[in-house]
């Protein structure tokens, strides 16, 4: 005689239960996603259209699209990590909260934009572990860079490296025989006063160079030792190569006034960044070789 068996009470209820919380996943996952959403979307509509206005800012236009696109690469790194909820993540995104009242209250635009990146983090800390928000360390340390510098610290470079750079081009161009004099940040010819404003400081091209630095560091350099080397040696080469854009100003200046003032003081700001981002890959590929050891720099 045969025995019809039957599903217990509990198995019968599993697909239901498991239903029901896939459902509550998404449904609190889109309540922490339109949240955000409603407590940052002035915060980030004011930054790009920093990026879109101010040339200083503009390369932020470029790193939430690579930032993302580093994340997705390495979306099986990240996945291939044990999910396990860390509540010492909510520590992290308290403080994300408070970057972002000091910011509201004091009418500073800086800590709200950043707060939102640390925000992130320790979203994903809080969520997923501490495991899996390593593994998108790079990724969020890149979105990092798309906010502009605060306005107090961007003045407080600007005007020294400014007059660095105009003090240095001067004799550079003196030493190549040209008669040129400085006053403050106004370079004086035979024939014509060129004045090294905010936007000759070197700024814009810093900005650049080191969002470059970190790629060509994470694509170029495995050991984080020489990632943090090229990213600091980006600093005095961006500065570098801004001094040379400014002196072959005043060189082609003293040659014929309308080429300095035309094309190529539009140009220039392009090519000094293609001249330094190429001197840059030449030095992460010689940092890359110089770290191998010494039996693989032979092969």
């Amino acid at each position: 005689m045969g025995i019809a068996t039957s599903p217990t009470l509990t198995e019968a209820k599993v697909p239901n239960s498991g239903s029901r919380l896939t459902v509550l996943f998404w449904f609190q996952a889109l309540v922490m996603v339109g949240l955000v959403g409603v407590l940052y979307a002035q915060v980030l509509a004011d930054m790009a259209n920093d990026w879109w206005t101010d040339p200083a800012a503009s390369q932020g236009l470029l790193i939430p699209p690579l930032a993302l696109y580093v994340a997705w690469t390495r979306r099986n790194l990240t996945f291939a990590q044990l999910r396990t909820a860390d509540n010492y993540g909510l520590v992290l995104t308290g403080f994300a909260c408070l970057l972002y009242i000091l910011g509201k209250l004091g009418a500073e635009f800086f800590l709200p934009r950043i707060s939102f990146v640390i925000l992130l983090a320790g979203l994903a800390w809080t969520f997923w572990g501490p495991r899996r928000l390593k593994t998108l360390a790079f990724p969020l340390l890149l979105l990092a860079t798309m906010v502009p510098l605060p306005a107090l610290l961007y003045n407080a470079l600007a005007a020294p490296l400014q007059l660095f750079a105009s003090d240095v081009s001067t004799n550079l161009a003196q030493a190549l025989g040209i008669a040129v004099y400085r006053d403050g940040n106004v370079i004086t010819l035979a024939g014509i006063q060129l004045g090294v404003e905010e936007a000759c400081s070197g700024l814009h091209s810093l900005s650049a160079l080191m969002v470059a630095s970190l790629l060509l560091g994470f694509l170029v350099c495995p050991r984080v030792s020489v990632r943090v080397v090229l990213f600091a040696l980006s600093i005095p080469l961006s500065i570098a190569v801004n001094i040379l854009r400014i002196t072959g100003t005043c060189i082609i200046a003293d040659y014929r006034e309308e080429y300095a003032l035309g094309f190529y003081h539009s140009f220039s700001g392009w090519l000094v960044f293609i001249a330094g981002f190429a001197v840059l890959y030449a030095i992460a590929k010689g940092l890359n070789w110089l770290s191998r050891p010494r039996d693989r720099r032979a092969q």
